[in-house]
């Protein structure tokens, strides 16, 4: 029995365009905004305790940790494995914080992997 290769639908493709221009947007917002605008920079540093400075705070030690890396890196080589919708996903959002959040290098290699999912063979469905 042969297996098709991995295909989205375009219900799908639209989901993941969804997702991936809003983890851009967010992951923009949050580098330009929050963790290099001096102004919030130095009001976070001085002590206010709001949730802006809480995730700026939360922001800065996942991309200092390499995290979103890591964890966008893992996520694909799964999706490469066994290539789903919701690895798709969850890699796209992780890789996606990573590439604007400085984590370029393994963020990149994840995207890298999360294409070459596409040339793997679907799961087989009973």
């Amino acid at each position: 029995m042969k297996k098709t290769a991995f295909r989205l639908t375009p219900y799908q493709v639209q989901w993941l365009l969804v997702v991936g221009f809003s983890t851009i947007g967010c992951a923009l917002y949050l580098r330009y905004l929050a963790i290099e605008f001096s102004t919030v920079a130095l009001a976070c540093d001085g002590g206010l305790r709001s949730l802006l400075c809480e995730t700026r705070l939360l922001a800065t030690y996942l991309f200092k940790n390499w995290v979103f890396g890591a964890v966008a890196l893992i996520i694909a080589a799964l999706n490469v494995i066994r290539p789903s919708i919701v690895l798709l996903t969850l890699g796209l959002i992780a890789a996606g914080f990573g590439i604007v959040l400085y984590n370029i290098g393994l963020s990149g290699i994840a995207i890298g992997l999360l294409i070459l999912g596409f040339a793997r063979p679907a799961p087989a469905t009973a």
